[in-house]
């Protein structure tokens, strides 16, 4: 044990010591993460602003009379051009095309004639047309607002007028206070959120650092000749893969908690709504202990596996054509829960290397993860770990490999 003490100690000394290594691996990246995010809210927010402020230009042709009443009552702001039936439409259809113009609505001839002459089911129900452009931001928004404020509210009025009273066809009303009906657990919904987006980004966080740390450390020191001589030292080559490894997850465990902080604050930034979410988010003690033995196991893991490609690599540029494979790997395991349908998962699903501690995430930030499920998680990932360890030291006792023979 004293032999792998010693590789943990060099290991360690050997990052900490390095300011331009401590920059690159835990500054930069948490940084970069906390400015992208702010910059992202920003520019969100800005948009949502600028949609608001904005006051859309709007064509209606062959206007009934009274629809004008209705939009004023309604204090709806727009810049609205009347059109005749005569009119030609095609300008305004091109203007909504280049985005120069957000909504045309256009009224079925003799729309109102045809309203006052409906006795009986089967008589003509005129129609109204609206043409806007839903890739454009500010057309899209034109549409959605003219036709829940005004059209709606237009239609209401001429109901009234032809029934005298409105309420004779509302048989029964659904949800007049619909916030009364609510019953829901706010832990869950507010961990649905983070559910959805932090398995997969402690995932790909977790690899990176283990391949950025774990390609220099075995592969980089094959190429530099530091790793030969110390397998010419009196310490055991079980104990050098120990020591390896477990520096490697220390390294790796520190960047994931920078990067999952950066992450968190970064998306505090992007607005209100997910800072609300992520305060409401509470965490007993026994979920704690369950995350943290979950992500010690998932560094454990991912530092083993570049550790194995990293071994058998001659160099570091080998080593990372090696490492892609297995990061596309974790990246399909953890995006596969981005979109997932929730629910009860079979307990199969948590045996599954990669994807079983991305689905035990997810059920632990919203309170659903079982103790069955964590331990058959943990497990198999442990199991997997110690065996892609036991590869290592294989090799490690293989001179062909380490003396890249």
């Amino acid at each position: 044990m004293e032999g792998t003490k010693n590789i943990i100690k060099k290991e360690l000394t050997r990052v900490f010591t390095d300011k331009k290594l401590v920059i690159s691996l835990f500054i930069l990246p948490g940084v970069l993460i906390m400015v992208m995010y702010s910059i992202m809210g920003g520019l969100i927010s800005d948009l949502e602003k600028d949609i608001e402020a904005h006051i859309p230009s709007v064509y209606i042709q062959n206007a009934p009379e009274n629809l004008e009443t209705t939009i004023d009552a309604l204090d709806y702001i727009a810049d609205i051009t009347y059109l005749n039936l005569a009119d030609s439409t095609d300008y305004i259809k091109d203007g909504i095309l280049k985005g120069d113009v957000d909504l045309l609505v256009v009224f079925d001839e003799e729309f109102t004639g045809t309203i006052q002459s409906y006795k009986e089911i089967g008589d003509p129900i005129p129609e109204i047309r609206t043409f806007y452009n839903p890739s454009e931001d500010y057309s899209n928004a034109a549409r959605n607002n003219f036709t829940a404020t005004v059209l709606y509210t237009y239609q209401q009025s001429l109901l009234a007028e032809r029934l005298g009273n409105i309420e004779q066809l509302q048989v029964f009303y659904i949800d007049r206070d619909p916030d009364a009906g609510v019953i829901v657990d706010e832990s869950k919904a507010s961990g649905k959120f983070l559910a959805m987006l932090l398995p997969f980004l402690i995932n790909i966080m977790l690899f990176q650092g283990a391949m950025g740390l774990g390609m220099d450390s075995i592969t980089g020191e094959k190429e530099r000749g530091t790793l030969a001589s110390m397998l010419l030292s009196p310490i055991k080559r079980s104990e050098i893969v120990f020591g390896k490894l477990v520096s490697l997850g220390i390294l790796t465990s520190i960047s994931a908690v920078i990067y999952t902080i950066s992450v968190v604050i970064g998306i505090q930034r992007l607005g209100g709504g997910s800072m609300g979410m992520m305060t409401s988010i509470k965490f007993t003690p026994l979920q704690i202990v369950q995350l943290f033995v979950m992500l010690i196991v998932l560094v454990y893991l991912y530092v083993a596996m570049v550790a194995l490609v990293a071994v058998y690599a001659r160099t570091q540029k080998e080593a990372g054509t090696y490492v892609t494979p297995l990061y596309i790997l974790v990246m399909l395991g953890s995006i596969m829960t981005m979109f997932s349908s929730g629910g009860d998962k079979a307990i199969q699903y948590y045996a599954i290397p990669i994807y079983n501690g991305s689905i035990a995430m997810q059920d632990l930030l919203v309170g659903e993860l079982s103790m069955l499920n964590f331990g058959v998680t943990v497990g198999t990932l442990a199991l997997i770990a110690l065996l892609i360890t036991t590869l290592i030291t294989k090799a490690f006792n293989s001179e062909r490999v380490m003396f890249n023979a």
